[in-house]
C-alpha cells in the first residue's frame, strides 16, 4: 500500500513513527516541499500489513 503524508516536519515524522507500530514501512521518499502551504512538506510512504504471531 503506497500512502501519501502531508504536513509540517514534526507531523511527517510522528505519523512514521505511528505507521511503524502496525505496519511494516518498505520505503519512504524523499520530502517534497508543498507549493500551497509554507512549511508543510508531503512524503509517500511504503507499507505491508504486519505479520501477527
Amino acid at each position: 500500500m503506497r500512502i501519501r503524508l502531508d504536513g509540517t516536519r514534526a507531523e511527517l515524522i510522528d505519523a512514521l513513527f505511528r505507521l511503524r507500530l502496525n505496519f511494516t514501512v518498505s520505503g519512504v521518499s524523499r520530502a517534497y516541499p508543498d507549493r500551497a502551504k509554507p512549511r508543510h512538506w508531503r512524503i509517500y510512504v511504503t507499507t505491508h500489513p504486519r505479520e501477527r504471531t
